[in-house]
């Protein structure tokens, strides 16, 4: 029997383990779907955000690509919100939409998608919809080895339903593409500019952590006995955060890393941007001199500083070789808060008291997905995260709606490890539907929803700018509870410490998702 489109496309699916499929299908994607294989695993979520999200944590936590499979336009326009944070996350995902058939193409058929190409740019690194059925094997090979190579991130193609079964000529499974390797003489000057430092610092971005490299950072503090901030805004975990070395979190607007960096006469920038800002501040005392290492060019391209062309974890191993063991003192340790005073009966549970609580139960290799933005600085100051690399999730576009369905893909991409979900109330409603997924796929994920009845970042922000009255910030009467419940999940209010105290335990040692809903002050 002659080869089909499909046939090809799962060869490459099987030879790249790409077997973990998630999605929600239509009509247009029945072609695709046909005759599952027993050894392919389709992940059914009920909201296509929901989906790409998750798979944006699985291909992360894996350190491969994830296949998404959504439902022509409308599919894919469910999807964009978390395809923009895929992007900013630099999640290796390989988004396949249906189209309608060819046939019915050229009169602008019902599901059709319409310049099908064009709708996720630019939040994708290639999109394609190609030319011929039998360019589709081909096609999505090359969106494979884009995806996976450094800067990872998303990729579209759009599929018409006809092209499955048309006959295809196999196409091999190329190696995936290597990472660049660092120039020697661009690091040698980092690596003097070190060396004739009086007070480094190092400032740690999210794609040190990706490459897993967080173990390499930690000796290259050591060795110049740098102080360690975390770049602002990173959507991972780079440095340990009970580390005496590590000093803090770089505030997202240029007056405040300007303060923080000020006392610093050389900075290296670790993948991460140099900087992301957020909110317009005065720009604060000049920035010391800056390096930046990053394997995406456009970022160094635009970065405030000297820019070095280099995967994080080769760049930092050779900058450890290239550098000079320091006699220069260490920084002072970054000062610990105190710890938050057990509430009084009948006082409701602070953000702190909460995120305290989790550091004392929760086991040290959990993984943390965190999406409560509100709550952050909470957590920064009562729940370090004290993993040596991948510990800790969270998405960095900005796009409410990642941290819940991300929790589900993380531990599916990691069932042995306890998963523990810290959410915002507003930000849970747009990916609420993942909890099926959770019940369904038997995850073990402890979801943690901080309620506090309102957007409250919106909230501060408005008082911040003197915006005045503003409407649509106002939430409550959302039971968490019976949500979850509805769902397959077990699920329990929280009110006091000692309520907080037997549902964490009680959820960590279960073999299923729970979701605990805690009402904040």
């Amino acid at each position: 029997m002659a080869q089909t489109v499909r046939d090809a496309v799962r060869a490459l699916m099987r030879d790249w383990k790409l077997t973990t499929v998630f999605g929600n299908p239509g009509s247009t994607e029945l072609a695709f779907l046909a005759d599952w294989p027993d050894d392919f695993r389709y992940v059914l979520g009920l909201q296509e955000s929901s989906v790409v999200a998750m798979a944006d944590a699985f291909a992360q936590l894996t350190g491969n690509a994830a296949v998404v499979n959504l439902h022509s336009a409308g599919g894919l326009g469910h999807g964009l919100g978390s395809l923009v944070t895929a992007f900013h996350n630099r999640a290796p995902v390989l988004v396949i939409a249906g189209q309608q058939a060819r046939s019915l193409l050229p009169g602008d058929p019902f599901l059709g998608a319409l310049e099908a190409a064009e709708f996720p740019k630019p939040y994708v690194k290639w999109s394609c919809q190609p030319a011929r059925a039998e360019d589709v094997p081909a096609a999505f090979a090359r969106a494979y080895l884009l995806a996976t190579q450094a800067p990872r991130g998303p990729v579209f193609l759009s599929v018409p339903a006809d092209d499955w079964d048309a006959p295809a000529v196999p196409v091999p499974a190329r190696p995936r593409i290597a990472d660049p390797a660092p120039d020697q003489e661009a690091l040698s000057a980092v690596a003097s500019a070190l060396d004739a430092s009086t007070r480094p610092a190092l400032v740690v971005g999210a794609a040190v952590d990706a490459d897993d490299a967080v173990e390499l950072a930690v000796g290259l503090a050591e060795k110049t006995n740098a102080a360690v901030w975390a770049a602002p805004f990173s959507a991972r975990s780079s440095f340990p955060e009970d580390h005496p070395l590590f000093s803090g979190f770089l505030p997202p607007n240029r007056g405040g890393v300007a303060a923080a960096l000020a006392g610093f006469d050389c900075v290296v920038v670790l993948g991460a941007p140099a900087f992301t800002y957020h909110v317009v501040t005065e720009s604060g005392p000049e920035l010391p001199e800056v390096h930046v290492l990053s394997d995406d060019p456009h970022l160094l391209a635009r970065a405030a500083g000297n820019g070095v062309l280099a995967s994080p974890r080769a760049g930092i191993a050779r900058l450890t070789e290239l550098v000079r063991a320091t006699g220069r003192a260490a920084p002072e340790p970054r000062r610990r808060p105190a710890r938050v005073p057990e509430p009084v009966a009948g006082e409701p549970l602070s953000g702190a008291f909460v995120y305290q609580t989790l550091a004392d139960l929760v086991p040290a290799n959990a993984l943390v997905v965190e999406e409560a933005p509100t709550n952050r600085q909470d957590m920064q100051a009562h729940f370090p995260i004290t993993a040596r690399g991948r510990g800790y999730l969270t998405m960095s576009s900005g796009v409410l709606g990642y941290g819940l369905p991300a929790a589900v893909g993380a531990a599916l991409a990691e069932p042995a490890r306890p998963v523990v979900a810290v959410l915002g109330d507003g930000g849970s409603m747009y990916g609420i539907q993942a909890l099926w997924t959770a019940a369904r796929q038997q995850t073990a994920v402890l979801f943690v929803i901080l309620d506090n009845g309102e957007y409250a970042a919106v909230r501060r922000h408005a008082v911040r700018t003197g915006a005045g009255k503003v409407p649509g910030i106002e939430l409550g009467g959302l039971e968490f509870r019976d949500l979850a419940r509805g769902m397959g999940c077990a699920a329990h209010d929280v009110r006091t410490p000692a309520q907080l105290r037997t549902g964490v335990t009680t959820a960590l040692a279960s073999a299923g998702p729970t979701l605990l809903h805690v009402r904040l002050s």
